[in-house]
């Protein structure tokens, strides 16, 4: 079995779990930075270069795509797929997870739930957004942000109406939700593979802070989810057509909301919150969508989230 993992840095905690737990199973890993990769498109044929090297076709792609990277990124997703390659996270699923308002529309078609948002253009009024979205508090987020970056709590009608002017003056894409206050800074995020919850964490956010994405500064503990927090992770992985994902929920009064499904979630703050091999179960996942079955009938290959 050869496996690629694309990934920019191979010293992340992630890509190093990812290369010992291919090569326990005695595969052949490689690390592949999709950036340094030129595609080549001829009749018939679709090839890629990297580094002056014809890359032979792998069995199997692990993405660890930037989001700064999405589109570069999803693209040379997409040509291993078309060149017969599995991949544990298909591009169009890569691509409608990035985009925040994209994949809060498909949770709601697929009726997960989720916190309130409102959507709007720059050219909207800001009372009427607040009003729309119930009043304060609210958060605001920008489109463009990660890891609890461009995100803002406000508390008042006059603060959310002067955040909300100020970034509209900017040109910058904003969504609009309720605030979830009896959450206490506190979200949920289990690990999803092939259909399955692998693990799952309590992150806590810094104190003073209602982010509790770990890069600002929160903490993680494992957690147990209930029978409810369990369907809406694998209901959201699903509707988002992912294999391989992180679904973050926030707990709620009326149950979970979900917050965000993350394409390539990082391994090291749940495998160390849970003791669980995750990376491991990665390649179990791998290695079960590309068995042969027993009429001898060639490897399965993903093709409904290649696209065209």
């Amino acid at each position: 079995m050869t496996v690629y993992i694309l990934s920019r840095n191979t010293t992340l905690y992630s890509t190093q779990r990812l290369i010992e737990a291919a090569e326990a199973k005695g595969w052949n890993v490689r690390v592949i930075d999709y950036l340094m990769c030129t595609i080549e498109i001829v009749k018939g044929e679709l090839l890629v270069v990297y580094d002056g090297e014809l890359l032979p076709v792998p069995d199997a792609i692990i993405p660890r795509i930037g989001a700064s990277r999405t589109f570069y990124g999803t693209a040379m997703v997409r040509h291993f797929e078309m060149m017969g390659a599995f991949s544990v996270a298909g591009n169009l699923a890569i691509a409608r997870s990035r985009d925040k308002l994209r994949s809060l529309q498909v949770l709601s078609i697929h009726d997960v739930d989720m916190p309130k948002t409102v959507f709007a253009s720059n050219k909207a009024n800001a009372k009427d957004v607040i009003k729309l979205i119930g009043g304060t508090p609210l958060v605001l987020k920008i489109l463009e942000g990660t890891q609890g970056v461009g995100v803002v709590l406000a508390e008042t009608q006059k603060a959310a109406q002067s955040v909300l002017d100020a970034f509209y003056g900017m040109d910058v894409s904003l969504l609009v939700q309720e605030f979830i206050k009896e959450a206490g800074g506190a979200d949920i995020r289990a690990f999803v593979i092939n259909g399955q919850v692998v693990g799952a964490m309590k992150r806590q956010g810094a104190e003073g802070d209602f982010r509790s994405n770990l890069h600002q500064g929160g903490s993680a503990s494992a957690h147990k989810l209930s029978r409810k927090e369990k369907s809406t992770a694998i209901a959201a992985a699903k509707a988002m057509g992912l294999g391989v994902c992180g679904v973050d929920m926030i707990p709620s009064d009326r149950g979970p909301l979900v917050m965000e499904v993350n394409s390539s979630p990082g391994l090291e703050g749940i495998e160390k919150a849970t003791n669980a091999n995750i990376a491991g179960k990665i390649m179990d996942y791998i290695e079960a969508s590309l068995k042969p079955t027993d009429n001898k009938k060639p490897p399965r290959r993903r093709k409904d989230n290649i696209g065209a």
